[in-house]
């Protein structure tokens, strides 16, 4: 073989390599058309975020229809559903509380006692705001439908006396569930509140018609929030209030 030859050959033979290098890496290229893997952790992510949401913080929007729910005959699908092998572990559990709490937990996975109990804070502090400051509209979106009438009538009568109500909320004591119950689909948690503030209801002349602006008085609260445990909205709504007997 001459030695043009042989450097023919090699010439060749380098091309070929370059176009198969050029073929591969095309190959190789995603085009961005490509079908996803079964796990996509970031549709799981957003598909949770929808199912969960931010409930981290309790939140108390109208839930209409809802209060109502609690309380119906037990449909069909009711009855047919098995019962939960956890639901034993939960009726043995340290006491009354424990095992309803345990109950709401297994109903809605995403339920945290703590977490509930700091978002319950935030809410009670928000609609002491609203109320002293005689602000139904911000009140609306906070209250179930009964326990909105019993605030907005509240308003209106100290509107109609010319009164305004002068809250300082000077901090939340303590705050703790003290009852727990699930009803059906929809999960009920008590919460008791004790807090310090400062009350006093004026005159239009700006008199003190009632409580004393040097007072610090403890005020115990007790709010019950309600959910369905079964929905995708997170939110819970505050249905009842009262005070310690």
């Amino acid at each position: 073989m001459s030695d043009a030859n042989f450097i023919e050959i090699v010439i060749l033979a380098a091309v070929a390599a370059f176009f198969i290098f050029k073929l591969r890496s095309v190959l190789g290229k995603r085009t961005g058309h490509e079908e996803r893997p079964e796990l996509d952790p970031f549709q799981q992510a957003e598909e949770r975020a929808k199912e969960v949401g931010d409930d981290k913080i309790v939140k108390l929007p109208e839930r209409p229809g809802e209060r109502g729910k609690a309380g119906r005959q037990l449909e069909k699908e009711d009855l047919l559903e098995e019962p939960q092998p956890e639901t034993v572990a939960a009726e043995v559990a340290d006491t009354p509380l424990a095992a309803a709490l345990t109950q709401i937990k297994l109903a809605d996975q995403a339920f945290d006692k703590d977490q509930f109990l700091g978002g319950a804070r935030g809410a009670f502090e928000m609609v002491i705001a609203a109320f002293a400051a005689g602000d139904s509209k911000s009140l609306r979106p906070l209250l179930a439908n009964d326990v909105y009438d019993d605030f907005a009538g509240a308003i209106k009568e100290r509107e109609e006396a010319k009164e305004t109500l002068e809250t300082t909320l000077i901090g939340i004591t303590s705050a703790e569930i003290i009852e727990a119950d699930l009803r059906q689909k929809t999960a009920f948690v008590t919460v008791k509140f004790v807090s310090e503030q400062v009350n006093v209801t004026r005159d239009t002349e700006g008199r003190i018609v009632d409580g004393d602006p040097n007072h610090v008085a403890k005020v115990t609260d007790i709010w019950t929030f309600a959910r369905n445990t079964r929905s995708r909205d997170p939110n819970w709504a505050l249905v009842a209030t009262r005070s310690p007997n």
